[in-house]
């Protein structure tokens, strides 16, 4: 069930004016999570088991963590949740991964094995609510929040539909005390969270579905080495695509959960606009880079041990990260990058720290360049089939020579997905430090009624085949 699909509209609508009956605030939240289940079960019903199975046992498990003096067995609990979270997680994930490593691995010695596929199908969300309810766990053996009582409120914060197959990857003491008082819906409210709806379907349907994919799609798709302009514009593309279709999901979900009166946390803050590779990832799925500074990269010591220690941090923090996003070497290599770039940053503060010349214009411009195009850089590996794929991509993109290479574009296939970009980076550039909620609130409401019905009439206008979200493959 898509956002970006009439069924969806009006599953949520019929659930919106359940909702809005005057029943008690416990009858609502349950309206909310028996409709968080029929949508999570709209794509397989019985992967909505696993999603009650861990539901349960990570609400059990952190009662017994909080009731618990020994520090032994509180540790066990904490290993029960660990286990059954990431080993469900690791079966449904990496299970093909595994074998097929494994089966490479004895090829390079010599040894044939048979190809062995599991037919394992991935849980919709699995890796998103799995941190959500990891992040609860953790809490509560850190002792940052007791756990709740209700089961219903803590099964609402693992299922809530708008954000529970994509994020934003919410914390438990974020939810949970929303679901204490029956939440005040206002116009406003519902105004702003239909605003934020329609925008965020506007940057998926129309411009990462209908703008930038069909670009990225000629570059990742047609087998054929590019030249070094193909290369880049193809993969400038795909940038400008997967922001838009998740920055898009988030947005959608942030609007829908508004409309319900709820907030959730904002999940990218103009990324392109980022002043070095630490600043991206305060820009880009903040949801996750922060669970894993929080639940990874501080408790393997983060900076307080040395430099050593710091950069062999990093990388642990981003190849898992990296990881997290699928089950491929090339999401491995392309978390390693990012743990390389952000080393590499760390050092150059270090040895130019004395120099004001990057605080100009000129040095600050200078920085955006080599951030933005070292992350489209990575990009590379994200997107590609394959390690190969990928390879010959990045060497055609530093202008090494690349067989075969015949792959170009033409000007007017260039022309809409490049002024876009350019429009989009500039915006990123331009607003770096603005909210939308800053940048809505300042534009009167005939306007922003105006635009909206623009946006509207694009994305029935710019007839784009569906497509699922890209993160839902996540």
């Amino acid at each position: 069930m898509l956002f970006n699909s009439y069924i969806f509209i009006l599953f949520f609508i019929i659930i919106f004016l359940i909702y809005n009956i005057k029943f008690p605030w416990k009858i609502k939240k349950i309206i909310l999570l028996i409709g968080s289940y029929i949508f999570y079960a709209a794509w397989i019903p019985s992967f909505t088991l696993i999603l009650i199975f861990s539901t349960l046992v990570d609400w059990l498990v952190a009662k017994r963590i909080f009731s618990c003096k020994s520090t032994l067995k509180r540790r066990i609990y904490l290993c029960v949740s660990l286990t059954s979270n990431l080993g469900l997680l690791f079966y449904f994930k990496y299970s093909q991964f595994a074998v097929d490593s494994y089966i490479e691995l004895n090829r390079m010695f010599g040894i044939e094995i048979s190809p062995m596929q599991l037919g394992i199908i991935l849980p919709i969300g699995i890796s998103f609510y799995t941190f959500q309810t990891l992040s609860y766990t953790f809490d509560i053996y850190l002792k940052r929040m007791e756990p709740t009582k209700s089961i219903l409120d803590f099964a609402l914060f693992v299922s809530f539909f708008p954000q529970l197959v994509a994020g934003p990857i919410v914390r438990a003491n974020n939810f949970l005390i929303q679901c204490i008082s029956a939440r005040i819906i206002t116009f406003q409210k519902i105004g702003w969270g239909v605003t934020l709806f329609i925008y965020g379907l506007f940057l998926k349907s129309a411009i990462a579905d209908g703008i930038f994919a069909p670009l990225a799609e000629q570059l990742y798709s047609s087998h054929v080495s590019p030249l070094p302009i193909a290369a880049w514009t193809g993969t400038i593309s795909f940038a400008g695509q997967i922001f838009c279709d998740f920055a898009g999901y988030s947005t959608c979900a942030i609007g829908l959960a508004m409309i319900l009166g709820f907030e959730l946390p904002d999940n990218f803050a103009r990324p392109y606009g980022a002043l070095g590779f630490s600043d991206f990832w305060r820009r880009w799925h903040i949801s996750l880079s922060t669970w894993l500074r929080d639940y990874l990269y501080i408790p393997l010591g983060g900076s307080r041990k040395g430099k050593f220690l710091t950069y062999r941090n990093l990388l642990i923090t981003m190849v898992l990260g990296g990881l997290w996003h699928g089950a491929a070497w090339n999401f491995l290599i392309w978390g390693l990058l990012h743990g390389l770039l952000l080393m590499i940053e760390r050092l150059s503060i270090f040895l130019f720290k004395g120099f004001t010349f990057w605080k100009s214009i000129i040095g600050k411009s200078i920085i955006w360049i080599m951030t933005f195009s070292g992350i489209c850089f990575t990009w590379v590996f994200f997107r590609a089939d394959d390690f190969t794929e990928a390879y010959g991509i990045c060497l055609a993109m530093i202008g090494l020579p690349v067989a075969n290479a015949k792959l170009s574009f033409s000007l007017a296939n260039l022309g809409l997905p490049m002024a876009t970009m350019l429009i989009l980076v500039l915006f990123h550039i331009g607003f770096r430090n603005k909210s939308l909620e800053e940048l809505g609130s300042k534009i009167h409401w005939s306007i922003r009624g105006c635009i909206l019905a623009m946006m509207l009439i694009s994305i029935f206008l710019i007839r784009s085949k569906s497509r699922a979200f890209i993160y839902f493959q996540f």
